[in-house]
């Protein structure tokens, strides 16, 4: 059973009223999906204009899959590299690739202190190895307080 439209209701209204409530739903849920399908229905609201998409029901479902699809690769695209991460590390993740001189022994898979700057660091090594008092390592990461090392040669 098909739903009689009145004649004041052409199809590019419907197209055009579908499009504008995807990019309200867009507003509330950033996905680029409500987006995509919103580019798609202004597309076809447009082009229902021609006569004879206006009376063709499958252009116009073809012509709203083609501009959704391609309206949503796009902005997947957009997308990542907008909320991408970008930018230098902050805090103490800054500290990552820098280096910093033994002060305290580490010894065996255990814990000594590193100077990093002008802060001193409890850390460890990477590989459980000991590092002698003076020597110079590279901060690999950070685990809670203490930093994670790797002797340099």
């Amino acid at each position: 059973m098909l739903i009689a439209l009145p004649a004041a209701v052409a199809p590019w209204h419907i197209w055009l009223i579908i499009g504008i409530v995807c990019v309200i739903i867009e507003i509330f849920d950033p996905a680029f999906f409500f987006l995509a399908l919103g580019v798609g229905s202004l597309a076809t609201s447009l082009f229902s204009l021609l006569p004879f998409i206006r009376s063709s029901i499958v252009w116009q479902i073809l012509i709203f899959a083609v501009f959704s699809i391609i309206a949503f690769l796009l902005m997947r695209k957009l997308g990542k590299k907008l909320l991408s991460k970008s930018g230098e590390e902050t805090n103490v993740y800054a500290l990552k690739g820098q280096t910093a001189f033994v002060t305290e022994d580490i010894p065996l898979d255990a814990k000594g202190r590193v100077k990093i700057g002008g802060e001193e660091w409890t850390a460890i090594s990477e590989d459980g190895k000991p590092i002698g008092k003076d020597s110079r390592v590279e901060i690999l990461d950070i685990d809670g307080n203490k930093v994670i090392v790797r002797e340099l040669q």
